[in-house]
This record gives C-alpha cells, structure tokens and sequence, in this order.
C-alpha cells in the first residue's frame, strides 16, 4: 500500500512537511509506503475550464507538475494533503492542484480510482484559520467518494517560523495519531478486498 503527501506549501521542507512527515512516519511503522510531493518553488496554474480533460484521464496541460502528480493519485491507496493557512484558508497553489484534480475527475469518472481511497489533511499554522483551511482539502476528499481519517484533535499544528511546529507537542502527537488512524483503515481497507 502507499500513501503519496502532497504539501501545498511555497516553502519545501517547511512546518508542513515537519507535520506531513510526522504522519509519514506512523505508516512506515505500518509498512506503508509514502511519497511526499511539494509545491515549493513551483507554480500551480489554475483550471483553464477547458474541458479538453474529457476522456484524457488527465489535464492536457502540461506547464507544471500536475499531471505527474495526478498520475500518482490514482495509483495510490491513500492521500495526505497539506497545506499552511494563509487568510484562513488553503495556499493558492493548494486551491488551483485541487480545483484541477476535481474537474479531471469529474471529466472523467472512475479515473482517480478514487472509491474507498483514505483521504487526511493537515495544516501548519500561526494562529487562525486552521479548520476552514482543513475543511477545503476534505471537500475535496468527499466530493470523490474517499474515507476521510480524523485524530484525537483537529489536524493543525502551531508554528511561525521553519521548525516552531516540533514545538507544539499535542500537535506533533496529534499527527502521530493521524498517521496511526490512517494505517489502521488502509490496512482494514485492505483486509476487506481480499
């Protein structure tokens, strides 16, 4: 099994992945394999509204990493989406990945192999904003059928500066959890399709 991170953050290696990462390490425990994608440095262009997607299985785009990172949704068994808060909300480049995905999706149904995939998200903020930003990722998530995986708390870990999140311990542990609970259902999951 494995679950591909995709962090919407414009800082690679930042708060967001130190989370993502965290989460990551639970799944290995489990055996699971993860991938981490990140946005840093690069740009997402938004939906075009083309429709050109339609009986593509994929974005005919071809000016940034969308289309590699589509590809590895669909052939894995679980996705963590990441994202800082900014303004209360998910990253731009977040926002245009997923309005993408969505529209190739809904272009073309079955293509995401997305029914009883495991979805969880997770945010790295300084102060507000948190829920509303975790809520964007999992509309995603419930607008193609996947398995939304919660922990004890809500998914956000506190931090400003690069690395203030390790600070946070219940939101370190609250990660930990999440990586735990995510396991546990892919491997249920898995267990049922035998």
């Amino acid at each position: 099994m494995k679950v591909l991170g995709i962090n919407g953050s414009a800082r690679k290696d930042g708060n967001t992945a130190i989370i993502m990462n965290k989460v990551f390490e639970e799944l290995n425990k489990q055996g699971i394999e993860t991938e981490l994608v990140q946005f840093g440095g690069q740009v997402i262009e938004p939906c075009k509204a083309c429709w050109a997607c339609g009986g593509q299985k994929n974005c005919v785009h071809r000016k940034d990493i969308f289309r590699e990172t589509f590809d590895k949704m669909m052939e894995a068994d679980g996705i963590l989406l990441g994202s800082p808060v900014y303004s209360a909300n998910i990253s731009a480049s977040m926002q245009a990945f997923l309005e993408r995905a969505a529209v190739v999706s809904d272009m073309n149904r079955g293509s995401l192999n997305n029914r009883y995939k495991v979805g969880a998200s997770v945010v790295a903020l300084r102060r507000g904003g948190a829920l509303s930003a975790v809520d964007a990722m999992n509309h995603f998530f419930m607008n193609q059928e996947m398995i939304i995986v919660g922990s004890t708390y809500w998914n956000m870990v506190y931090g400003q500066m690069p690395g203030d999140v390790r600070k946070d311990e219940e939101g370190m542990q609250n990660m930990k959890n999440l990586g735990e609970n995510m396991a546990y259902v892919l491997h249920k999951l898995d267990d049922s399709n035998r």
